[in-house]
């Protein structure tokens, strides 16, 4: 049995405590490291606790049960009167050694080459999209089922293991999309989930692989185009235009095609009845799948949305919905409607990632469709959300921008929570987003959502924001292009 080296308890110190740590257990990660580091080498007697616990800091309570720890974790050995004994070999580690790169899989790597990175800084007013709506949520109506689900949980021990989710709110949100949506659904095509991208997750790793190819819009969504290609699958994009996708030019080739055609993301325009026809036939005729986001059905503010593609051929279309923007994105409800043989893939394969939805967020979310509360919810803030887009247009047309540029020219939708403004000739998205930074203003630009050539366009979401800033932030807008 050997002491420590000359020197070495006298240096001895306790490491930086971490958030939420106990003093005994950051006591034990400092002997620990202590050992592990090589300063003490196995069989080294410790001091006694009394000088131990002086040297530390700390009492002699404290310390007795941060060496139980490492007594119970095998690092050292109590032996009553002859004392704590070290029992493990410390390694020291080589003088500069580096860490190396993380051994990532080429689907991480694919994953983290499709994130789109957001502009950083403070802004006086934030056009962003994708920003949460306070005025959205229907909080009394929420936390009411949550309550009242919450106390009855126990009683339905059944509803935390279908992968589905509750049947009861698969039946809800049947009954819902058909009467809302037009849609063909019953409750055994449905499975909830915790939004559109984990909906798109699960779908890519079902579907695609290296050698496979997948239509998307373009430009479309860039969390849904990041989701196909993590797979390895070739992306096949395809020009939309004033009218939306164009069914001409898909590829036989593709095994799936992710679309939005009630309102096109981000461009907002909605897909005509001829061309809808035309996409199922092609789905048809080339044995593939449509998945068909109606990320903005709820959202409609000025007209009917039309009714889902998945009514008109429920055997080739899987519908993706979320509520998040609706119910508030902490609630992370979701859900996608698709043909039987496909949701029993999909139940089969879940196990491995989460099991399943969300039990409770998911029965509060069958009280407030079925009571009619969430019905009710829409029908009061669609008039908000229709009044904050018409302040926003008024003020786009009412801003003259100098000789050159009379006004914007804005793209107004009857769906949605932004504003499409295609920019006016000579000026890029680089340039406006510099100026526009420059007088505390920020928005989004069309080209990470393309990939490759296109019109240059900015987005100006609206919900989220007043009356007065969206007049201020067209004001900055204009003064940033006149200077």
């Amino acid at each position: 049995m050997t002491g420590p080296p000359p020197g070495a308890w006298d240096v001895l110190s306790l490491l930086p405590d971490l958030p939420g740590e106990a003093l005994h257990a950051r006591v034990a990660r400092s002997l620990r490291s202590t050992v592990l580091r090589g300063v003490l080498a196995e069989g080294s007697r410790l001091p006694g606790h009394r000088r131990l616990a002086g040297q530390l800091g700390v009492s002699r309570n404290t310390l007795v049960d941060a060496l139980a720890q490492l007594e119970a974790e095998g690092y050292v050995q109590v032996r009553g009167r002859s004392g704590t004994v070290v029992s493990v070999p410390g390694a020291p580690a080589p003088a500069g050694t580096a860490t190396g790169p993380l051994p990532l899989s080429a689907w991480a790597e694919r994953a983290l080459d499709g994130r789109v990175a957001d502009a950083a800084g403070e802004f006086r007013v934030d056009f962003r999209v994708g920003q949460p709506v306070a005025e959205l949520y229907p909080e009394a109506a929420w936390t009411q089922a949550l309550a009242r689900r919450a106390g009855q949980i126990g009683q339905q021990p059944t509803a935390l293991l279908d992968p589905l989710g509750p049947l009861e709110t698969r039946r809800a949100l049947a009954a819902y999309l058909n009467a809302e949506r037009s849609a063909r659904v019953t409750p055994e095509m449905v499975m909830l989930t915790a939004g559109t991208q984990s909906a798109l997750d699960a779908l890519a790793r079902v579907f695609l692989e290296a050698g496979r190819v997948a239509a998307v819009e373009d430009p479309t969504y860039a969390g849904a185009r990041a989701a196909l290609a993590a797979t390895g699958a070739a992306l096949s994009p395809v020009r939309v235009d004033d009218q939306g996708l164009q069914p001409g030019d898909l590829p036989d080739s593709a095994t799936l095609v992710y679309t939005t055609p009630g309102c096109q993301y981000p461009t907002t325009v909605a897909l005509p009845a001829a061309r809808r026809q035309a996409l199922v036939a092609w789905a048809q005729q080339v044995n593939a799948l449509i998945l068909e986001d109606d990320y903005a059905a709820d959202l409609h503010h000025s007209a009917r949305p039309p009714a889902v593609l998945q009514g008109l051929a429920p055997e080739r279309v899987i519908l993706l919905g979320t509520f998040s923007k609706v119910l508030a994105p902490v609630t992370r409800s979701g859900f996608l409607v698709a043909p039987p043989e496909v949701i029993r893939v999909l139940a089969g394969t879940r196990p491995l990632t989460d099991r399943g939805p969300g039990t409770l967020d998911a029965l509060a979310l069958a009280d407030v469709l079925s009571s009619g509360a969430y019905a009710r919810h829409l029908r009061r803030v669609r008039p908000l959300i229709r009044h904050r887009q018409e302040v926003l247009i008024a003020a786009l047309a009412g801003q003259s921008l100098g000789e050159q540029w009379p006004s914007w020219p804005a793209r107004v939708a009857a769906s949605g929570l932004h504003v499409y403004l295609p920019l006016p000739q000579g000026l890029s998205e680089a340039d406006l987003e510099h100026r526009a930074a420059r007088q505390g203003v920020a928005l989004t630009l069309l080209g990470p959502f393309t990939g490759g050539d296109h019109p240059p366009a900015a987005l100006l979401g609206f919900a989220h924001l007043p009356p007065e800033d969206l007049r201020e932030g067209v004001r900055r807008l204009g003064r940033a292009l006149r200077n």
